[in-house]
């Protein structure tokens, strides 16, 4: 394992998705971090992929923090299940605080509040308020327009491309965890370096 990878923030969605494949991968993912000694960081709902995650890293024996705001406690119910659950008073302080905990960050299949988190995180990156890699889990290609979109806003010229390899797009959670666990070392730290724009 990576020694300066203690803890991943995982950004996915409060709803399961059309596909078996994004539960499965969001269960490997849990698991995966927990074989690993990988704290997990969540957004704290007990439902889809969110719970999914939580689920599979407590079962494995892992240890999960969820963060979530006190307004989403009917909507995505809080999981009283896990080791910490965090509630803030918005948004804007759970992502904060999950950002502020998190060593590494991946982003597994979601909805425009995964796509929220997802372009902050890297906006942030870009901006230079951190150089914590960021990880894109193309499971089942379901991230394709995303990647488009940031593609293209390299090929319009509103974006460089050392800010478009600030992201890593990988294809699978087992290669997600081959690279926040250290097997892919050096690759994770030329990308968590500080591109400067």
């Amino acid at each position: 394992m990576s020694a300066q990878i203690a803890a991943v923030a995982v950004f996915c969605g409060s709803r399961f998705g059309n596909l078996p494949a994004y539960r499965e991968a969001a269960e490997a993912m849990g698991a995966g971090l927990a074989r690993a000694g990988i704290h997990l960081i969540y957004g704290g709902g007990y439902v889809g992929l969110m719970g999914a995650v939580a689920d599979a890293a407590i079962a494995a024996g892992g240890t999960v923090t969820g963060i979530i705001p006190e307004f989403l406690e009917a909507r995505e119910v809080m999981h009283r299940g896990i080791t910490t659950l965090v509630v803030t008073t918005s948004m804007h302080t759970r992502k904060q605080r999950m950002f502020a905990d998190a060593d590494a960050f991946a982003i597994l299949p979601g909805g425009f509040g995964t796509f929220d988190e997802m372009m902050e995180i890297i906006t942030w990156k870009q901006l230079q308020l951190h150089a914590k890699p960021i990880l894109i889990v193309n499971v089942a290609n379901w991230a394709a327009p995303a990647i488009a979109m940031l593609d293209a806003a390299v090929a319009q010229g509103f974006a460089s491309p050392e800010a478009r390899a600030l992201v890593r797009v990988v294809p699978d959670v087992p290669a997600a965890l081959a690279a926040i666990a250290g097997t892919e070392r050096s690759t994770m730290e030329k990308e968590g370096s500080v591109a400067r724009l």
